[in-house]
């Protein structure tokens, strides 16, 4: 919204309707010492628009734009190609400018796209049902958390090593309200994920394990183990996806026993936006469908036998008692949930399991190619499309060298975790169909350079 300037006159007439005589007495309910004692350091009093226009494309242009450079940038968050058709479709009006269907007789459009949009993730994750999405991926672990202490009526979750510190953090914040005990562990650079540490905490007073698949760095585990000891203790499996064009070369995490299969929509349909919007997967077992956050779109008939779509669930503040509410969330990401069906849609299975080997594929040769940099070393066994290596020196320093001769090299283990010592050589490197040849060795030779 453009910002539309008021003369003196303009505001004293404002003020003489509401009986103020001047814009200090708006605030005389502020607390003084909440209030400035005048202007912002650092700001401007005034400019025009054509000087903020100016500036911020200064600012802009010292961004290292993503499709001119190397880019090996993962870690929750990927660049793939995403159709021209998506972002069309999306900003059709009935679609750009939709808002919660509490009417549905005249909102069969969104309920359906909703619908088509649970049975894609629901296939994809493996589970029974799914809902009609989340905010992001780490609200939706946390999320999954809190159902499974509901389920369980126990209240100690715990936590894969390698899950992502980002969705760790958000669930240590919840839980500071909810009473949950969260058992960590940051991981170490070993070539297998910590399920046997998970396997031995697993005891009578679990609420859940929770699991990245594959996980941070890049590592991929049978859950099949792990969820047999949760069934055994009458706890829940958790399994968080953050890349999903993963589950079109592997097992799904529901097909494996996960009780409960979160993630992140991202990599599909929605693409980098410089850190959102997202939009949170959420399946689970067709008999828990009812501790299940968020709202759940159903098919069914009218009066005249027709077709039709409704709200089957909305176990959200917003429709029932706040005491009855699964959870606080408010909303659903209905546009990047669009964005992810109409993409789904686009490739259709063979399409997806196509970009899932076109994915891996140019990972394995990434890798092959870096692992023969002297002194670099690959931490995996096995990986889809992201690996981790361990470089001579620590890696912060690498990325920022290589980013400065515009290479995107990966994101340093020492940045996600600072105080753990023994991760600042690692560097996690993610390869999608966007990469080339051309990236690799690009990347691989500057590497080379930078090391020696």
């Amino acid at each position: 919204m453009r910002y539309l300037p008021l003369t003196d006159p303009d505001r004293q007439a404002m003020l003489a309707v509401i009986g103020a005589s001047s814009i200090d007495d708006l605030f005389v309910d502020v607390p003084e010492a909440a209030r400035l004692d005048g202007p912002i350091h650092g700001l401007p009093l005034h400019a025009s628009e054509m000087a903020v226009e100016r500036h911020l494309t200064k600012l802009a242009a010292k961004n290292l734009a993503a499709g001119s450079a190397p880019f090996f940038l993962g870690c929750g968050a990927y660049r793939h190609h995403v159709p021209a058709s998506v972002d069309h479709l999306i900003q059709r009006g009935e679609f750009l400018t939709a808002y919660t269907p509490y009417q549905p007789e005249i909102a069969q459009g969104t309920l359906q796209m909703l619908f088509e949009f649970q049975t894609q993730v629901a296939r994809l994750l493996g589970t029974d049902v799914a809902n009609a999405s989340m905010y992001d991926g780490s609200t939706a672990c946390w999320e999954a958390i809190g159902m499974a202490r509901r389920i369980t009526k126990r209240a100690k979750a715990i936590l894969s090593s390698g899950l992502h510190p980002h969705y760790v953090s958000v669930a240590k914040t919840m839980a500071k309200f909810t009473g949950d005990v969260l058992e960590t562990a940051a991981p170490t650079l070993d070539p297998e994920p910590d399920h046997a540490r998970l396997l031995d905490l697993i005891d009578g007073d679990t609420s859940c394990v929770v699991v990245q698949f594959p996980d941070i760095l890049g590592r991929i585990g049978d859950l099949s183990e792990l969820a047999a000891r949760c069934a055994a203790n009458k706890a829940l499996l958790i399994a968080v996806v953050t890349e999903p064009v993963a589950l079109g070369a592997l097992r799904s995490p529901g097909e494996m026993g996960a009780d409960i299969v979160v993630g992140e929509g991202q990599s599909i349909g929605v693409g980098l936006q410089f850190g959102g919007p997202y939009v949170g997967l959420f399946g689970a077992k067709e008999k828990y469908v009812r501790q299940m956050p968020g709202r759940l779109c159903g098919e069914t008939v009218d009066a005249e036998g027709k077709r039709g779509f409704v709200l089957t669930l909305s176990t959200r503040e917003q429709h029932i008692r706040r005491e009855k509410a699964t959870s606080n969330i408010c909303t659903n990401s209905g546009l990047c949930a669009l964005a992810f069906s109409i993409h789904m849609t686009l490739l259709g299975e063979r399409g997806l399991r196509d970009l899932a080997a076109l994915n891996h594929a140019g990972a394995v040769a990434a890798a092959e190619r870096l692992a023969k940099v002297p002194g670099v070393e690959l931490v995996n066994t096995g990986f889809f499309n992201e690996f981790t290596l361990k470089l001579p020196h620590e890696a912060r320093p690498v990325v920022r060298t290589l980013a400065d001769r515009g290479i995107l090299a990966g994101v340093s283990l020492g940045r996600l975790y600072p105080d753990e010592a023994d991760l600042a050589g690692g560097l996690v490197v993610a390869v999608t169909e966007t990469t080339t040849p051309e990236d690799v060795e690009t990347f691989a030779s500057t590497l080379e350079e930078v090391l020696a």
